[in-house]
């Protein structure tokens, strides 16, 4: 991280200073996890992302982007300068080959063995440790060879459907750099960004009523979406094309759970798992019942999970969170946003309802867990958990050890916000 950016952790009180003052009462407003460009994102800038919370009253803002950080750079300046406390996260595919074979989903509806991972309150990314690089260029290289190819055979489908898009991946990342006014560096290219690609080239050389023609000859049926919704092309250009099965589709090369918590970790964070639940119909199976999720979590060295409540109904999501909180594990909440759907950045459940009083307590605990562990990195001292993944020693119990970082989290908040 930039020097200029972790001065600001750098020259905040002493941790003993800190909890000398007495505790700030104001509830936190939070979200602890979107995603900026140039990762596909709801947002056109950091400035429009970090303006539109400090509008809608959040504190606490997290970003949990793939692949590259140079961007939490100017994301830490404009929350500074809005008075919006940053938390940095690293997201991550991963594949479990024991948990593919046995035909088990976990927080991918539709894939056995895919597993998201995130890191919570990473540190270490500007510059990155020589190991921190090599484990992150394996996953970049993996992960642009496959767009490259997705990309070429998109390419070739739509032409023989009788529209040649000249498209490649480098014109594709060109696009994403246009958009966005990103580093050409720092694009690496989503299955989102390639269907927005080629939507925009439908809709900027083929006219509104010729469309439904050309996606025919493309999808092998009538498409679904309204020749004038360019959102909903998208969704469609990767289900009838990218998706397994399909004529675009390159299978994954997602590297194990070991590769990400290690790049993890090299990069100062707290390992985490963002839970669907309720997100899905049927409940996957890593997931469900609740008391054997929480034991998953705990077998494969989670300490803390996240959810994303708009896919969730208060009741079962308040179920999870105190199931996870019960045994010691912090939990976070966001958005994600990584669609383009500008939605509300303060979570809420599935079509808008509230989340329940308790669970939204427990997810301001989380922030402030993640934004003490940020501070402690920054100055040089463990965090909540080490580089190996030990939790913070000094407490007998987990409950002290999150009270403790919780405490210290909004103190420290409070003093960033002064």
């Amino acid at each position: 991280m930039p020097s200029s950016a972790l001065a600001v952790f750098e020259q905040l009180p002493s941790p003993g200073n800190l909890l000398s003052v007495p505790p700030l009462e104001e509830s936190l407003q939070i979200n602890a996890h979107i995603h900026l460009p140039p990762n596909f994102s709801a947002f056109d800038s950091v400035a429009q992302a970090v303006e539109l919370a400090r509008s809608q009253g959040i504190h606490v803002l997290g970003a949990s982007n793939y692949y590259d950080y140079a961007v939490y750079a100017p994301f830490a300046q404009a929350a500074r300068e809005s008075g919006i406390f940053p938390l940095f996260g690293i997201e991550i595919i991963t594949m479990d080959n024991t948990l593919r074979d046995a035909g088990t989903l976990t927080n991918d509806p539709g894939n056995p063995g895919k597993m998201y991972i995130c890191g919570k309150g990473i540190m270490r990314f500007d510059p990155l440790t020589p190991e921190a690089a090599r484990l992150l260029n394996e996953i970049r290289g993996r992960d642009s060879e496959r767009m490259a190819q997705m990309t070429t055979r998109l390419a070739a489908v739509f032409a023989e459907a009788g529209l040649d898009t000249g498209l490649s991946a480098d014109a594709v990342k060109a696009r994403v750099v246009a958009r966005h006014g990103s580093p050409l560096e720092t694009v690496y290219l989503q299955e989102r960004h390639v269907a927005q690609a080629f939507q925009e080239i439908i809709f900027e050389r083929v006219a509104e009523g010729e469309r439904a023609a050309l996606l025919a000859r493309a999808f092998g049926v009538a498409p679904k979406s309204a020749p004038d919704n360019a959102n909903a092309l998208q969704n469609e250009i990767r289900s009838a094309l990218m998706k397994a099965g399909k004529p675009a589709f390159v299978p994954e090369t997602f590297v194990d759970d070991a590769h990400a918590f290690a790049l993890i970790l090299a990069l100062g964070g707290i390992p985490c798992y963002p839970t669907l639940a309720d997100g899905t119909s049927p409940v996957c199976g890593f997931e469900t019942p609740v008391g054997d999720w929480v034991a998953r979590l705990h077998e494969r060295d989670f300490h803390c999970a996240e959810f994303i409540p708009l896919r969730n109904t208060p009741e079962v999501l308040a179920q999870y969170v105190r199931a996870a909180r019960n045994a010691g594990i912090v939990v976070t909440a966001g958005t994600e946003h990584n669609t383009r759907d500008l939605l509300p950045i303060a979570p809420a459940c599935v079509n808008g309802a509230p989340i329940l009083p308790e669970t939204a307590t427990i997810f301001e605990e989380g922030a402030c867990v993640v934004a003490a562990h940020q501070y402690l990195t920054a100055r040089g001292e463990p965090g909540f958990v080490d580089e190996n993944n030990v939790p913070h020693e000094g407490f007998d119990t987990a409950e002290e050890r999150i009270a403790y970082f919780a405490r210290l989290g909004k103190a420290v908040i409070a003093a960033y916000r002064a």
